[in-house]
């Protein structure tokens, strides 16, 4: 039987792609004043009073066309993929005008992980992997596998999924799991 390398599944959006800035661009642009990190610190920049129409900025086409790059991501995920089978998972399907985005923001950015290990869809409950990292608790609560949390605004609170706060974190962790398994670059 063929050996397989095992498998992680990374969110795209507030783990690999930073929507942050855009946010803040959408509440500066709108109310005349950018507003602090403390503000928005523990929720979502829309949850902020009277910004909840900024949400709808999603479904813009070319909302994530032009997302700036999570520090540290390309490098590590390039890293990842010597040593792990990387796809890019996404629930994009909620909003139609990010597929193509999505598709050409991951082949900018991360050309390695190639078009056919893009999984674009609208539940990860069908995502099988060994590890999940993503931003939001509901995508980790039914996972199988291993669930990561990357740290974002809006989920500082949660508490039931092993956190990483940062892309050299993530590096970590896997440095660990590499040497737990005895794993070896491909």
């Amino acid at each position: 039987m063929e050996n397989h390398k095992p498998r992680i599944a990374l969110d795209m959006d507030e783990v690999l792609a930073d929507v942050v800035p855009k946010f803040l661009d959408f509440y500066e642009r709108d109310f005349g004043r950018r507003p602090k990190k403390e503000e928005w610190w523990g929720k979502k920049i829309y949850q902020l009073p009277n910004a909840a129409h900024i949400r709808g900025y999603l479904h813009e086409p070319g909302f994530f066309a032009d997302l700036p790059v999570m520090e540290g991501s390309v490098e590590t995920v390039q890293w990842l993929c010597r040593y792990f089978d990387v796809f890019a998972v996404t629930a994009a399907t909620e909003f139609p005008n990010s597929l193509r985005d999505k598709y050409d923001w991951l082949e900018k950015h991360f050309p390695f992980i190639g078009w056919k290990k893009l999984v674009l869809c609208g539940d990860k409950s069908i995502i099988w992997a060994d590890y999940m990292i993503d931003d939001h608790a509901y995508n980790l609560e039914r996972f199988k596998g291993v669930p990561l949390l990357y740290t974002s605004s809006h989920n500082v609170d949660e508490t039931r999924f092993t956190r990483l706060n940062n892309w050299a974190e993530v590096r970590a962790f896997f440095e660990e799991e590499i040497r737990k398994k005895g794993l070896v670059p491909a």
